[in-house]
């Protein structure tokens, strides 16, 4: 029995390298948080007045102000899963993200950890590992090294 699942691993380890599980993580929440901006927006990023309502009142936080909030979650909500798709500047984006998940716990939604806690499990790989070989950073850090 212990051979067999070794066999399984093993086999587990060839289908999922880590370079597809970083772009599948990459993908993954970059899903969730372009997905959750584009209701605070109209056209590209024109914020809209039930954002900045949510701001005034659901997201309030404490150290700042609505209008300000509004913005800098919303364009945090576009740029960086933007950027985790195409792998670039993946550690940063993945760190930002990470931040902003924690100021969501903690200020907005602290009985939601659960949903958190899976958030961070796909941002912490991202952090520690970078956004593998199928990324941006990737190929501008062999280019580097060539040069």
């Amino acid at each position: 029995m212990i051979k067999l699942y070794d066999k399984a691993a093993l086999l587990a380890r060839r289908l999922l390298p880590d370079t597809l599980l970083l772009l599948v993580a990459r993908f993954g929440i970059a899903a969730i948080f372009f997905l959750s901006g584009r209701p605070k927006v109209t056209g590209v990023l024109n914020i809209t007045d039930s954002a900045y309502y949510l701001f005034e009142t659901d997201y309030k936080l404490p150290f700042v102000p609505p209008h300000v909030a509004a913005h800098l979650a919303t364009y945090s909500e576009h740029l960086f899963p933007i950027l985790l798709v195409l792998g670039l500047g993946t550690r940063f984006s993945a760190l930002a993200l990470l931040g902003m998940t924690t100021v969501i716990e903690a200020f907005v939604y602290p009985d939601a950890w659960p949903t958190h806690l899976s958030w961070a499990g796909l941002l912490l790989p991202l952090i520690a590992l970078g956004g593998g070989k199928l990324s941006l950073d990737h190929l501008i850090g062999r280019a580097l090294r060539k040069a």
